[in-house]
């Protein structure tokens, strides 16, 4: 694969790109949520206007990949988002900060698929399957380092620098891309490719709800979904309002938040190596996560209310994020290997599609309903409330663990995986 110049540039390029996906985003929350004293709900309106667009944009950018030429299609996402972020140093009101958001999450998901496709352009069918885990490893990767290098870039040089440098990386991703070729290198559509293309178009609705009656017919990744999608939910109640807790810290440093997401960050990827050693049921796994963020998050919120700015309230809340992060990679990446274990090649994509439309409705539900708790009842609150749910969920699915797997045990997986949904 390496050897491979096409893509090695195309997949160059999508880690810088990918990458300035998020290093912008601790900037901009420590902007609005400390400088400007956004409300909550304000701070819900930052989170939906980054997220909705790439919830609502995919059909559309997907359309547009298929018919544009990629290569281009590509270079001009990444010099708009550019243009896009170099705009919030100048942003003073959050009105200009919503809009700006709206526009960079069109053209982040319109970045995705034509990334996809061009990658079947650039790479033959025998390679397809190692390039693609490739290009996936580093978008996931990036979710998780992006924001841990943002943190790091805002306690180095501040907020607007952090702007300057995440639109650099766009623009770089940019420049990279020119040297990609702009036609296909190998022939990526034959009959029987279009045939199955247009019976995929005409039935979309029964291919999804064939991916949900997958999900629910296998009980370990119908229960561990449930729970995923539970948790998403619960956690975003308070995780999307973490610098409105930071801001009950009396003359607290702005630096903060980038050193507890940089800490997160780490913990998550802790959390990547000690899941690769530990031997154990990945629903069990899961549960465990889901605890021990339950027990940080319960903790953290009467905690912060009682501290004082200094070294040892950031080294505290820098802990308890690391914890936090750990816990967090034990509840998500569990999940992501049962469900590669579990699924079939020729359910791949309905499955995959399924899990990801539950995910991001609870992605966008769990700050909008965040803000509206804290508005209501004040932030420790919502973090208490967040602490224990997530607490009782582990339980519940700890409780019942023993007849999932019973279940799971009288399930015929090779015969379940090998049978086509009608």
């Amino acid at each position: 694969m390496l050897r491979n110049r096409a893509y090695r540039t195309l997949i160059t390029a999508q880690l810088i790109s990918n990458l300035g996906d998020w290093l912008h985003l601790l900037a901009l929350l420590t902007l609005v949520g400390i400088k400007w004293q956004a409300t909550p709900m304000q701070i819900t309106w930052v989170t939906l206007c980054a997220v909705v667009p790439m919830l609502l944009g995919g059909p559309f950018a997907g359309a547009l990949a298929d018919r544009l030429n990629r290569k281009w299609l590509m270079i001009i996402s990444d010099v708009l988002r550019a243009v896009l972020v170099f705009g919030l140093i100048f942003a003073d009101q959050l009105w200009q900060v919503y809009i700006i958001l709206v526009l960079k999450g069109l053209f982040d998901v319109l970045f995705s698929p034509a990334k996809s496709g061009k990658i079947k352009e650039v790479v033959p069918q025998e390679h397809l399957q190692q390039a693609v885990s490739i290009s996936s490893f580093i978008e996931q990767g990036s979710k998780i380092a992006g924001p841990a290098l943002g943190g790091l870039l805002l306690a180095a040089v501040g907020i607007h620098w952090c702007f300057v440098i995440d639109a650099f990386t766009f623009l770089l991703s940019g420049i990279i891309l020119l040297a990609l070729p702009g036609h296909a290198l190998f022939d990526t559509v034959d009959e029987e490719d279009a045939a199955k293309t247009q019976e995929r178009q005409r039935s979309f609705l029964s291919d999804t709800a064939a991916g949900l009656r997958y999900l629910v017919r296998i009980p370990v990744i119908a229960y561990g979904t449930l729970l995923l999608c539970l948790v998403l939910l619960v956690l975003q109640l308070a995780d999307s309002q973490t610098i409105i807790l930071l801001r009950q810290i009396p003359d607290i440093n702005e630096d903060l938040l980038g050193w507890c997401i940089t800490a997160s960050g780490i913990g998550t990827l802790l959390a990547a190596l000690l899941c690769a050693k530990i031997k154990t049921s990945h629903l069990l796994q899961m549960s465990l996560g889901a605890a021990l963020m339950g027990i940080v998050f319960g903790l953290v919120g009467p905690f912060a209310g009682m501290l004082h700015a200094g070294w040892h309230t950031t080294f505290i809340l820098t802990a308890s994020f690391l914890l936090a992060g750990v816990g967090a990679g034990f509840t998500f990446i569990p999940f992501q290997v049962m469900l590669q274990e579990q699924t079939p090649v020729h359910m791949t994509g309905r499955v995959f599609g399924t899990v990801n439309s539950l995910t991001s409705a609870s992605s966008v539900a769990g700050p909008l309903l965040g803000g509206i708790l804290v508005t209501a009842s004040g932030v420790i609150p919502a973090f208490v409330l967040t602490g224990a749910s997530l607490v009782v969920m582990s339980l519940a699915i700890l409780c019942i663990k023993k007849w999932i797997d019973i279940r799971q045990s009288k399930q015929s997986i090779p015969a379940a995986i090998h049978q086509p949904l009608k």
